[in-house]
């Protein structure tokens, strides 16, 4: 069989808007939440900040034309664009609209509508909305009309020979198996034939046949019920979120069985949305870039195993900077999430099981040993002993008199370490 194609989800929100000039404050980005993030606890990776690309702004060609050329280097086969519409009106639209608009981006993309209510909370809920999902009767047609040309780019990422869309919440629908009646008939009547529907796997949704979709993509963490941690933590806030040890919710997500029989399969390399949500945060602890690698090349394996000749595997993401999930090379690990992607890609199986498994007792964070108490307090008061025994020695120094006095006490000092050294090993049989 052969190998999965590699599809990394992309977040738009890397440019100015109106609707976040509004909301967050003249000239707000996604950057603007990543630089403000803070550590929760001891060892916590907070915040994490770009190298390779830096605080990059997705109106400019030349980045774009280099994360492409990243990702192609690095064994990613395309990218999924999140796609916000809201009844016609679109947001963070400038970065895919100049992908379509320029033929160097030779790339392959689909699209994920994000279909749900844009909120100030960054969870989707019914309050502090700023932008809502409103489902109008014409919104059905109206949606996959505007969505057609793009569709119809030669680039735009296919399965069994059709166009692929991912509904990011079809459970919020009115009518979904409505919806998805109305887009086909469409794209028949306009020439473009069938289309592949597949249902994102989010917020208890883990059945896409009740839509009439054709396929279901995971969409981890969403949908995680192993791992939870907070208990072994020492926050230095009220934390009112979720610590979830890394192999534990990648190994539920490989074992885990669905209703209905094409299911595509994702992999993140890290999460953490303290950077949005602060104390409401969800993170994986031990994300390291083997235990990354350990868990995509474990689900490339099972997609080769399960016969479909046409398969993706999907990584979430490509660049959710302030949800610390991210392949882009960042200041602590650099390219080493893409050296493993491509790893895999590459057909290497370096692991056997997830190399970093150590919990916060364990004196560990991310597969770093933590400072802890005891060696800090002895950093403390080493700096401040020599720090002090420096200022004496000037005092010392500038009275004449107790330099003399205190010379013999130093001589003989000196005297006694010098025989504590031990011998030259010239010396030694």
């Amino acid at each position: 069989m052969p190998n999965p194609r590699l599809i990394a989800f992309f977040l738009p929100q890397f440019h100015p808007i109106p609707e976040n000039d509004k909301n967050w404050g003249k000239g707000f980005t996604e950057w603007t939440n990543v630089t403000r993030a803070k550590p929760l606890f001891e060892g916590h990776y907070q915040p994490h900040l770009p190298s390779d690309l830096g605080f990059y702004d997705l109106r400019v060609k030349q980045t774009r034309h280099a994360q492409i050329d990243m990702a192609k280097s690095f064994g990613i086969d395309g990218f999924c664009y999140h796609y916000y519409w809201f009844s016609g009106q679109r947001v963070l639209e400038q970065p895919m609209n100049a992908m379509l608009a320029d033929p160097e981006s030779n790339f392959p993309f689909c699209l994920c509508w994000a279909n749900e209510n844009w909120t100030r909370r960054w969870d989707a809920a019914d309050y502090d909305v700023i932008l809502e999902q409103k489902y109008h009767p014409e919104d059905d047609e109206k949606f996959i009309r505007d969505l057609l040309p793009v569709l119809q780019d030669p680039r735009y990422i296919r399965v069994d020979g059709k166009p692929f869309i991912i509904i990011y919440c079809p459970q919020h629908m009115p009518d979904a198996v409505k919806s998805a009646g109305i887009w086909r008939k469409y794209c028949r009547k306009e020439g473009l034939g069938e289309i592949h529907l597949c249902a994102a796997l989010t917020h208890g949704n883990d059945d896409y046949t009740r839509f009439d979709f054709d396929s279901g993509v995971e969409f981890p963490p969403h949908n995680a019920t192993e791992g939870f941690m907070n208990h072994e933590i020492l926050f230095n806030v009220s934390f009112r979120g979720a610590a979830l040890q890394y192999a534990s919710v990648a190994n539920s997500f490989l074992d885990r069985v669905y209703r209905g029989d094409r299911i595509f399969k994702t992999v993140v390399p890290s999460w953490d949305n303290t950077a949005r949500t602060r104390e409401r945060a969800v993170f994986m602890f031990n994300a390291t870039p083997e235990n990354y690698e350990y868990w995509l090349a474990s689900t490339v394996d099972k997609s080769v195993s399960s016969g479909d000749e046409d398969s993706l595997v999907f990584i979430n993401a490509w660049n959710e900077w302030a949800e610390g999930c991210h392949l882009e090379p960042d200041q602590r690990y650099g390219k080493a999430f893409l050296k493993a992607t491509l790893d895999v890609k590459n057909g290497e199986r370096r692991f056997t099981d997830f190399a970093h498994q150590d919990s916060y007792a364990d004196g560990t964070a991310d597969g770093k040993k933590l400072v802890g108490f005891w060696s800090d307090l002895g950093s403390v008061f080493g700096y401040h002993f020599w720090l002090n025994l420096g200022k004496t020695k000037r005092k010392i120094n500038s009275r004449p008199w107790l330099r003399t006095l205190l010379l013999p006490l130093v001589r003989w000092g000196r005297k006694i370490r010098a025989g504590l050294k031990p011998a030259n090993s010239a010396d030694n049989p």
